[in-house]
């Protein structure tokens, strides 16, 4: 059990704020003292006191340092960016439409490496921090479908724009790790298994099945395994990818 008041004077970024594991991540990180802007390209209600939320849109440079410079600004720092925002997209690789490629691409990889970018040099002028990135098993098992059995689980499944997109935030993990190490920045990420969420209301039962423990996963989950990436006790944990998938993926 965390304190209360583990995050205590410290500020946390969350990008994708509106979303359920957004969120889930805001409240969990706020309910243990920290002050948190939940960030998304959409305005919505902060989850619970102590979350503020801003519009961001988190392709765009010029928002993403906008968007950091001012919670600095207004807070007096940033300790912890947690790097949720993300599209998923659906179907085969055969009509996969080039802009769908770069829209995925763009909001769930160079999204992700913008923010990342923007916040080191917040961070090593307070001295460190944590950065923690939404992966996915889609980026490690090359998809949940099984289209040679049944061609409809391929089209009502993530696709291979989604499962790049996130190859490349763990591929981005690693480097990052390495690189700001010497800085007191620890780099990790979180790969969800199949969330129940918006997202997922069409998961075919099939791959539903797949899962060995019987069930889809819960926001609040992945915001547990994320809590712990961003806490101080996790400061010999960098470059990692913490697996949160109900036993569908093992490696």
């Amino acid at each position: 059990m965390y304190s209360v008041d583990l995050f205590s004077g410290q500020v946390a970024l969350v990008t994708g704020g509106a979303g359920g594991i957004g969120r889930a991540v805001s409240v969990a990180l706020a309910a243990h003292g920290a002050q948190v802007v939940a960030a998304d390209r959409v305005a919505f209600e902060p989850s619970c006191a102590g979350v503020q939320s801003v519009l961001l849109d988190v392709t765009r440079r010029d928002d993403v340092v906008r968007c950091m410079d001012d919670a600095v600004a207004r807070l007096g720092r940033l300790d912890i960016l947690v790097n949720v925002a993300g599209i998923v997209s659906l179907g085969n690789a055969e009509n996969l439409a080039e802009a769908e490629w770069d829209r995925v691409i763009d909001i769930n990889l160079k999204g992700t490496f913008l923010c990342c970018q923007t916040a080191i040099g917040h961070m090593k002028r307070g001295g460190g921090g944590r950065i923690v990135n939404l992966g996915s098993v889609i980026g490690k098992n090359g998809g949940n479908p099984r289209p040679w059995l049944d061609p409809r689980e391929q089209d009502l499944a993530s696709n291979v724009a989604y499962g790049v997109s996130k190859a490349g935030v763990h591929a981005m993990t690693a480097f990052l790790a390495k690189e700001l190490a010497a800085a007191n920045i620890t780099v990790n990420a979180v790969a969800p298994g199949p969330v129940a969420s918006a997202m997922t209301t069409r998961f075919p039962q099939t791959l539903r099945d797949l899962i060995p423990v019987g069930r889809m996963g819960a926001a609040d989950e992945v915001a547990a395994a994320v809590l712990f990436l961003a806490s101080p006790r996790s400061g010999f944990v960098t470059g990692e990818i913490i697996d949160v998938n109900g036993g569908i993926w093992c490696d």
